[in-house]
């Protein structure tokens, strides 16, 4: 037994906890660099926002409909998802955290009305957080995923299903008729695993609804679309293919990239750029325990900008020795920007992929006379020590108190950070910017 718990908007709700005033209104978050949309509240999707839309191709609904638009505030949304997350921890033996606004939950062997522990879950959650949820049980994560849909749907727009459904949707209670009734009326699209390619030729093959899925004939289906859409058959029919993974594997590769406030053409600060990004990434490579074969930088220019002469490189670079060091990675790192960096042009984004991930207790010693970095004769153990120490700081006294000398910041504005004129404050993790009461 499946549940998926889903934040309701989840970037414009955590918006919401701190403006109430927001309530109602149409309200969309753009990306870093206030550029798309990355995130709209119900009423401004009734305007015909869509995803990933460009800011300014929706910018007049802010004099014509009174549309909101916030610049995206990562820290807030994360920090607002560990403690969602946590709560919703207590109620289930195993979690996965799937997205920043989901989570699996196994609530095999939990005695008690599903629908009721979701109801009690969800107004803890909103109590606890302020966040809206929605929550779908099913016997399988794929059924459980489409049975949050419903829940979701059910509530939003009110007469797409039953409101007996809304807010919290256990499939696990319908019988064959009822079940069949909600899945017939689910485009295809809808279910889990089915892409926005995939449900266009499924409609070709008369498959229009979930139902349709549901009936249809499994050899077939995997003949023309693969194994995952075999599983995701199965899934449908009550036959688990995937568990819920509470130990994920670690990532394959980390990357960290953005769109600059302002073109760059200088190599010094495109080096302070790619630096930060290299601290970014290295710790989020020592909180899995990992170590990197191998560094990925790209730069790129603005195919918007007609006017300007364009120029995208990018290029790898294969490290001697697996590493998480975060000098050495940024010495690699410049090595490689060095490389592809060409005066005259105007780089509005760059990007650093960390490669060839492996976990720390594989690590094989090699000797490279050429490897940037840190002399030979230092222990690598000391390194680690180095780099935990760092890292203990930046959690103590906030990201970026201690880093390397060229991912420093200069005092003053910078030209190529990104456009967050429109962002709220941190409520939740600076103290500089906690909500004041005023009674």
């Amino acid at each position: 037994m499946f549940a998926l718990v889903d934040v309701n908007n989840m970037y414009v709700s955590c918006e919401r906890v701190f403006r109430p005033s927001l309530n109602g209104r149409p309200v969309v978050v753009l990306s870093s660099n206030d550029g798309a949309c990355i995130a709209r509240s119900n009423e401004a999707k009734d305007l015909g926002v869509r995803m990933a839309q460009p800011w300014f191709e929706v910018r007049h609904l802010e004099r014509e409909a009174g549309l909101i638009a916030l610049s995206a505030n990562f820290e807030l949304y994360g920090d607002m998802s560990s403690r969602m997350m946590a709560l919703a921890a207590e109620y289930a033996p195993r979690q996965e955290i799937y997205s920043i606004d989901e989570c699996f939950l196994d609530f095999e062997g939990v005695p008690g009305d599903l629908v009721a522990i979701g109801r009690d879950l969800r107004s803890k959650v909103l109590a606890w957080t302020g966040l809206p949820t929605s929550i779908g049980f099913g016997a399988t994560k794929t059924l459980a995923k489409l049975a949050n849909h419903v829940a979701k749907t059910a509530d939003r727009k009110p007469g797409r299903y039953p409101p007996q459904y809304a807010q919290v949707c256990n499939f696990l209670d319908l019988s064959t008729e009822p079940l069949h009734s909600v899945l017939g009326a689910t485009d295809v699209g809808d279910a889990w695993g089915i892409g926005r390619k995939t449900a266009p030729k499924l409609n070709e093959a008369g498959l229009r609804t979930v139902l349709d899925l549901l009936k249809a004939d499994v050899p077939a289906l995997r003949r023309q679309f693969g194994i995952v859409m075999e599983k995701t058959l199965r899934e449908l029919r009550g036959t688990p293919c995937h568990v819920v993974d509470d130990a994920p594997q670690p990532n394959q590769q980390i990357m960290c990239s953005r769109s600059f406030g302002a073109p760059v053409t200088e190599l010094p600060t495109l080096i302070e750029v790619v630096s930060q990004f290299v601290t970014q990434v290295a710790r989020k490579l020592r909180e899995q325990g990992s170590l990197a074969g191998g560094v990925q930088v790209f730069i790129n220019t603005s195919p918007y900008r007609r006017q300007d002469r364009q120029h995208t490189p990018s290029a790898t670079l294969r490290l001697g020795q697996a590493t998480s060091d975060t000098r050495v990675l940024i010495s690699a790192v410049v090595r490689v920007l060095r490389s592809i960096f060409r005066p005259g042009f105007n780089y509005v984004k760059a990007g650093v992929m960390l490669v060839d991930l492996q976990q720390a207790s594989h690590e094989q010693p090699a000797l490279d006379l050429f490897e940037p970095g840190p002399s030979p004769d230092a222990p690598e153990r000391n390194r680690a020590s180095l780099m935990s120490a760092m890292d203990a700081l930046n959690d103590r006294f906030g990201r970026g108190a201690v880093t390397v000398a060229s991912a420093a910041r200069r005092p003053g504005p910078s030209a190529h950070a990104s456009k967050q004129e429109r962002r709220s404050p941190r409520f939740t993790t600076r103290l500089d910017e906690i909500a004041v009461a005023r009674a």
